[in-house]
């Protein structure tokens, strides 16, 4: 197998990967930043990644899911740092009118996404992953748990997630 260092050779296996694992990927990191054009930006930084890295072939499934919520996860917290600076620059008035009720689904979407970022990583990224599709056994496999954690691990992420949500809410 090539190991890509620098400039060096493709990967063999990068094709066969990517058709495999691609829309994973894009699902993963559309869960996190809710937009298809961001998620296809954060697959093609895993993709890279992936490239140059050593990972087997058969571990690159667990690898790019993680991967993938992992550097979705770093976007979403620098768009909030990005956003944090714009409104206090004020830059934020920018949000043409728009129905209601997309309002308060795109309001509810941000609130959660921006409360998914303050989440300790790995309960984020457990979060993610389980909510993505993943089994309890490739959440597992991922985040190098055990089977039988998975489910305690990802209810705690939930919790944590409703906590942070009414923190926010009630500091607001």
């Amino acid at each position: 197998m090539a190991t890509p260092r620098g400039g060096g050779a493709v990967r063999a296996d990068l094709e066969q990967v990517f058709r495999t694992a691609y829309p994973r990927v894009v699902a993963v990191a559309a869960r996190v930043l809710g937009t298809r054009d961001a998620a296809e930006d954060v697959a093609q930084e895993v993709f890279l990644a992936f490239a140059r890295s050593a990972v087997p072939a058969g571990e690159a499934g667990g690898w790019l899911s993680v991967a993938a919520a992992h550097t979705a996860l770093n976007h979403l917290r620098s768009d909030r740092r990005r956003a944090a600076r714009e409104e206090a620059a004020g830059d934020g008035e920018a949000v043409a009118p728009d129905v209601a009720d997309a309002v308060v689904t795109l309001d509810e979407r941000r609130r959660v996404r921006a409360a998914l970022g303050r989440l300790p990583r790995r309960q984020a990224v457990a979060l993610v992953l389980r909510h993505s599709g993943l089994s309890y056994a490739e959440v597992a496999a991922a985040l190098d748990l055990s089977p039988g954690s998975v489910g305690t691990t990802v209810r705690r992420a939930e919790s944590a997630l409703r906590e942070e949500l009414n923190r926010h809410a009630s500091s607001h």
